[in-house]
């Protein structure tokens, strides 16, 4: 058999945290070309905290970051997002600028012609942002700016999408809704890692990982996770 390729990102080792406050210890997490992967934990487990380093708005401590097979460790942020990885962080966008501004940001780093047919895309996918372009950001829904968040992300064409939890504010019809958006963009090969507490997010992932103070837990798919009577009764609340 051909030997597997090279995961698209790849965490090995990776420790982190605020000055004296270790958060992470010695991650290894990883996301493949065009699969969707989901990191649950709980609140203060850390996820926050590896998204943010896997992006280098935190320096990681020691460890080592890959993606596409060359090694990021010690680039910036701009230069991770030139290479094709995108956050898109809880607040989803600037509230004191235009929708269509917000989504601009996103595109920065396209030419000017690709940027805007790409905006027309994602207008068609969320009629409800391009009918209200000139408003302000800060006048949607929570529902809304998710999906402002997300277009936002997508206009620049990321190979990998870095999500920290989507679902954070929403009511169960706007969750539903997130990520029945997602599974659109999932089925165009675009490589997705979510941060979640909720476990509906689940229906989008080929594999599951545990976060629990800093460290990685379990690591399989999400019928293994169902198949282990701890996991089930810890994050779905299901006896054995």
């Amino acid at each position: 058999m051909p030997p597997e390729a090279a995961p698209l990102l790849n965490v090995a080792g990776v420790t982190s945290g605020y000055r004296r406050l270790q958060v992470l210890w010695g991650v290894d997490l990883a996301v493949r070309e065009h699969e969707s992967v989901v990191l649950l934990g709980a609140n203060g487990a850390g996820k926050t905290t590896l998204l943010k380093t896997i992006m280098r708005l935190i320096e990681s401590w020691t460890g080592r970051i890959d993606f596409a097979g060359e090694d990021i460790t010690a680039l910036r942020t701009d230069q991770r997002v030139r290479r094709g990885m995108v956050f898109m962080s809880e607040t989803s966008g600037f509230p004191g600028l235009t929708i269509e501004e917000n989504v601009l940001i996103g595109a920065q780093f396209l030419p000017r012609s690709r940027a805007r047919a790409r905006m027309d895309e994602l207008y068609a996918m969320f009629p409800a942002l391009a009918e209200r372009r000139r408003a302000a950001a800060g006048s949607l829904s929570g529902g809304q700016r998710k999906m402002l968040g997300i277009a936002k992300a997508l206009v620049g064409e990321p190979r990998l999408l870095v999500m920290d939890e989507p679902s954070a504010g929403l009511s169960l019809r706007f969750v539903k809704e997130v990520i029945a958006h997602l599974a659109q963009f999932r089925a165009q090969n675009l490589a997705l890692l979510i941060a979640e507490q909720n476990v509906k997010f689940l229906t989008l992932a080929d594999r599951v990982y545990t976060l629990d103070n800093g460290r990685i837990g379990f690591s399989d798919t999400v019928g293994a996770m169902h198949e282990n009577d701890a996991l089930r009764r810890a994050y779905f609340g299901l006896k054995g």
